[in-house]
């Protein structure tokens, strides 16, 4: 066992990984993250809400033995920094973490504060809480920092609805699709150059020698880098994913109509992913139509390409057409939340980072520091990303039970105040509004 300066490995089953498959042993030890603010409260609901069903699914012949690691607040307290080199170390040697939400800086300032994400120009204590053990000089996001340094290149969003949440769009109740973002490509390994800065001037002149097209020159200049190795890697994930679940179709989403050689080569790269390595088990557009008459054959992936900002119209009026969706950083970016906020927005929406060996399941909201502590919030993104985790150890059954308990409770509205508000709202008089620990009893209680 490795030897860590902070991070305790409990008893159990360290989980590894052969010819890429996991191998995972009936007390897999599971890193744990607890997160900024709302961390607080959400992660121990859905440590105790996922050990109920684990524990109901297998009759008590399984438990995940839950091992603390130290980032943000509790990193800055363990190590005096938030985002340690031990805590990556220990999420390596792991395979498998989950974790709450943390602060991300947004403005200028060089110290952000923990507890309450003020952000300040000086360490020490904090001009709004009070506080003098949570200020940390400015860092730009432990979210990317994990991405980048274990290389968690798949983004992986499952978007659906649950009956009973009140939802925007009247074709909400047919939204059960997943979304695979390239997290590591794109405007994430993108450079961006100021206005008259010299690399702007010289791209410029550069452009205007090689091609003869003119680019303003008070223009800030962009470079977003998109290759074949970064494409493949993400489409061959989601092409798995759709066979090893069964799904109907993989829709390769881009801007190729403009950006053809980043966005276009994005959709050429994966139809090449897909004939190569999965011809046995697709069936693209263009075959589907000029021989197949439009039936797909039982068993068969249809490999399809959709532009962009044609496929926001889609998922609004037929989602039920889309099953597994793969695209690049931008374009996922923007998606996911459009995606999500068709079944009610982010309180429900789970998450992932699943490289080749390691993957980080994820609470996709922020910390919401005002209601630090006082078991108010919905916890229901981390305990559905929770249900992804006990999918990806290949523990459905637990997975199953999570789904139903927490579909269940919506559906007899026992929610959060959020859910609660837009309930009463839409006339419901039968909802009883939850405390954050009270929500995952009640879903526990339904499995």
């Amino acid at each position: 066992m490795v030897d860590f300066k902070e991070v305790k490995i409990p008893e159990g089953d360290l989980i590894t990984v052969t010819n890429g498959k996991l191998q995972v042993g009936d007390h897999p030890i599971i890193g744990f993250l607890r997160g900024d603010g709302i961390g607080l409260d959400i992660t121990p609901v859905m440590q105790a809400t996922v050990d109920k069903a684990v524990a109901k699914a297998f009759g008590g012949r399984r438990s995940i033995a839950w091992c603390p690691l130290y980032f943000g607040l509790e990193g800055l307290h363990h190590y005096g920094t938030v985002f340690p080199d031990e805590g990556i170390a220990a999420i390596k040697h792991l395979k498998v973490a989950i974790k709450g939400p943390f602060t991300t800086p947004i403005g200028e300032e060089t110290h952000v504060c923990l507890y309450c994400a003020h952000q300040q120009y000086h360490s020490g204590r904090c001009d709004n809480c009070g506080r003098d053990d949570g200020v940390s000089p400015r860092y730009r996001s432990i979210n990317v920092g994990l991405r980048q340094s274990m290389d968690l290149y798949a983004c992986v969003r499952p978007v659906r609805y649950f009956e009973g949440v009140p939802a925007p769009n009247k074709y909400a109740d047919k939204v059960n699709f997943i979304i695979f973002r390239e997290n590591t490509e794109d405007v994430y390994a993108g450079h961006d150059f100021q206005k008259g800065s010299e690399v702007a001037l010289a791209i410029i002149d550069l452009i205007r020698e090689k091609t003869g097209r003119e680019i303003r020159s008070d223009s800030g200049i962009g470079v977003k880098p998109i290759s074949v190795f970064g494409t493949k890697r993400l489409v061959r994930k989601a092409l798995q994913w759709a066979v090893d679940q069964g799904l109907s179709s993989v829709t390769l989403v881009h801007k190729g109509n403009i950006m053809k050689f980043t966005e276009g080569s994005f959709a050429k790269w994966g139809y090449e992913v897909a004939r190569e390595e999965f011809g046995a088990r697709i069936v693209t557009e263009k075959q589907l139509w000029e021989e197949l008459d439009g039936q797909l054959p039982a068993g068969k992936i249809l490999v399809r390409d959709r532009i962009a900002d044609s496929i926001f119209q889609q998922i609004q009026t037929r989602p039920d057409e889309y099953s597994v969706l793969a695209l690049p950083n931008l374009n996922g970016d923007y998606l996911s939340d459009a995606a999500i906020a068709l079944v009610g927005g982010l309180g429900l929406g789970p998450g992932a980072n699943i490289g080749d060996e390691i993957a980080v399941f994820e609470a996709t909201h922020g910390t919401a520091p005002k209601y630090t502590g006082q078991d108010k919030v919905n916890p229901g993104s981390i305990i559905l990303s929770a249900a992804m985790m006990l999918e990806h150890l290949g523990w459905n059954e637990a997975a199953e039970l999570i789904i139903q308990g927490m579909s269940a409770a919506i559906r007899d509205g026992k929610v959060t105040y959020d859910l609660a508000r837009l309930m009463h709202r839409e006339g419901r008089t039968d909802v009883e509004e939850l405390s954050c620990s009270g929500f995952g009893e009640a879903v526990a209680a339904r499995m």
